[in-house]
């Protein structure tokens, strides 16, 4: 082999052990952490991340940190979808829908947004459309407040202090004090809701799907227009929406990452 191609297998190899160590990191890495911990020179890894930030694959945030980019977030998303627990999964939201009448399924946190991984709608002409893949904001809705109130007070009290809180419907709630309240009263009992706090007309609740260690990495919904049914009636279905998250969470092997459902 020559020189060339062996500098060429280098760089890709360094390539992929950066965006293996970013989607796997807990917390957004400085470039120093990355040339540390991947014992790549500082010139190198600033620019092998140049090429990748330039490719949409990481991006900076506001701090320099380095955190996965749209290309990234995409790739994982295609990888989550398509894999062998799927027909299971969806069979799991398929019995839950029928159960209940409405469109259900699974979001996973993703930054300040919850992107909708799978869903099974029900067979009514009305209904409200979010395709797979959609992103929609943690401070609005019943899964993004679920993921809120898994965190940690100090954690959760940062993140709503610095997000700004739009208003996207008729009851978003906008004030941080009532949006810590509430988060407080669903860390308390576990069920998420959201009346028309997201899209005027749509009521929602969430309740977390948990590893072995009680750690919240993905939330199974239920969502329906006001017109079929109130958030008092779709509150009557959180017992079997919780049975549905056991099955989910029993697709996990006792020594699979918290992930494992997901790939």
């Amino acid at each position: 082999m020559s020189k060339a191609a062996r500098e060429k297998g280098s760089s890709i190899t360094r390539v992929l052990e950066i965006i293996e160590i970013v989607s796997k990191a807990d917390r957004p890495m400085s470039p120093a952490d990355l040339a540390f911990h991947l014992d790549i020179p500082k010139p190198s890894i600033h620019r092998l991340l140049n090429q990748l930030q330039a490719e949409d694959f990481i991006q900076l945030n506001m701090r320099g940190l380095v955190v996965p980019g749209n290309r990234m977030q995409s790739i994982a998303l295609g990888v989550l979808y398509n894999n062998r627990f799927k027909a299971l999964r969806q069979a799991i939201l398929a019995q839950l829908t029928e159960q209940i009448g409405e469109t259900c399924g699974i979001s996973i946190p993703n930054g300040a947004d919850m992107i909708y991984y799978d869903r099974v709608q029900n067979a009514s002409p009305i209904q409200v459309h979010l395709p797979i893949g959609s992103h929609t904001p943690i401070s609005a809705t019943a899964s993004g407040k679920l993921y809120l109130s898994s965190l940690s007070k100090t954690r959760c009290q940062k993140i709503i202090e610095k997000m700004p809180l739009q208003r996207y419907a008729r009851n978003t709630i906008t004030q941080v004090e009532a949006l810590h309240a509430d988060i407080q009263q669903i860390k308390r009992s576990g069920i998420a809701t959201d009346n028309e706090e997201f899209i005027d007309g749509m009521v929602a609740i969430a309740v977390p799907i948990q590893n072995a260690q009680g750690k919240l990495f993905a939330c199974l919904f239920a969502h329906a227009p006001v017109i079929r049914m109130s958030l008092a009636q779709l509150l009557t279905f959180a017992p079997r929406l919780e049975e549905a998250a056991l099955e989910l969470a029993e697709l996990l092997d006792d020594n699979a990452s918290n992930s494992e459902l997901l790939k």
